[in-house]
């Protein structure tokens, strides 16, 4: 049950709808000035959530994708480490054997990923093997239709008994932003997934065609913070699909920044989930470093 009679009358909107786009429209223009700025690159590097979730993903192919990451700091010293290797749940073990980089975390999609139209036993069951498997971070997505049609209390039920099947694992929760849309509505997932338990709440899976948008953003990072001013807790947040450009990730940035502050920078607090970014990061930072113009494909 929720822990409120509705969590949500605690929780109203402290900004204006209609404002989002001017809001958005004075950050981003700061976020051209970070653009050459190598200290901020690595740190949105070192945030990245390295991602293979293919129908052709395969033992071998997790395995050599797990080597890279381990190869990575002996190839680049000055660079940090990415944040976290997400990969499907059956592969968990093989993270867990191969993955040797401090401080990189071992995450997974669970719970039924992407569509998550499947038996909540099923979530849970899935869920804990994964974590039994190794993985300490596990990404599931709300069950959409349900919270469409304002079934509240399944939804924040099911996320209370996914993150208590993580136990210590960190759950971060997809609200599927391009399907939800409506900024009111963005604002409710982001609440309900925090109160029942999430560690991060997290914009899409990036099998839709809407993936994360800045609007999106703005909304769920203004819910952290009001969350955090009255209980508190500090959930991260993470951005996910079609994010592939320096660009567009100093752009979340830029807003991550300008409504939480300095503080949720980090990768422990922010993660952008990607397959493409880290390539074009590393490729934009070389060219910055050594004045190069050869783009970089080490992933």
């Amino acid at each position: 049950m929720m822990q409120s009679e509705n969590i949500l009358d605690d929780y109203k909107l402290n900004f204006n709808i209609e404002n989002i786009n001017t809001e958005i429209e004075r950050i981003t223009p700061l976020s051209k000035e970070l653009k050459e700025n190598t200290g901020i690159l690595k740190n949105i590097f070192n945030c990245i959530d390295l991602t293979t979730l293919k129908e052709t993903d395969s033992a071998d192919s997790v395995t050599a994708f797990v080597e890279k990451v381990n190869q990575f700091k002996e190839k680049y010293p000055s660079f940090p480490s990415v944040g976290a290797v997400c990969v499907f749940p059956v592969f968990a073990p093989i993270t867990k054997q191969y993955l040797k980089v401090e401080g990189v975390q071992r995450a997974v999609v669970a719970a039924g990923f992407p569509s998550s139209q499947t038996f909540l036993d099923l979530k849970v069951l899935e869920t804990k093997k994964a974590v039994d498997f190794g993985a300490n971070e596990i990404d599931v997505v709300i069950s959409i239709g349900e919270f469409l049609e304002g079934n509240y209390e399944f939804v924040y039920e099911e996320i209370r008994q996914l993150k208590e099947a993580c136990g210590e694992a960190h759950l971060k929760v997809i609200l599927e932003t391009g399907a939800i849309k409506e900024p009111q509505l963005i604002w409710n997932a982001s609440i309900i997934a925090m109160d029942a338990g999430a560690n991060f709440i997290k914009t899409s899976t990036g099998k839709i065609p809407t993936a994360a948008t800045l609007e999106a953003a703005y909304v769920m990072c203004h819910a952290i913070k009001a969350y955090h001013a009255k209980t508190g807790k500090k959930i991260g947040f993470k951005p996910a699909g079609g994010i592939s450009t320096s660009s567009e990730a100093i752009d979340f940035y830029a807003v991550v920044k300008d409504i939480l502050g300095q503080e949720w920078l980090n990768n422990k607090l922010f993660r952008i989930g990607a397959s493409r970014l880290a390539n074009n990061l590393l490729s934009d930072i070389l060219k910055i470093e050594n004045k190069s113009t050869e783009d970089v494909v080490f992933f």
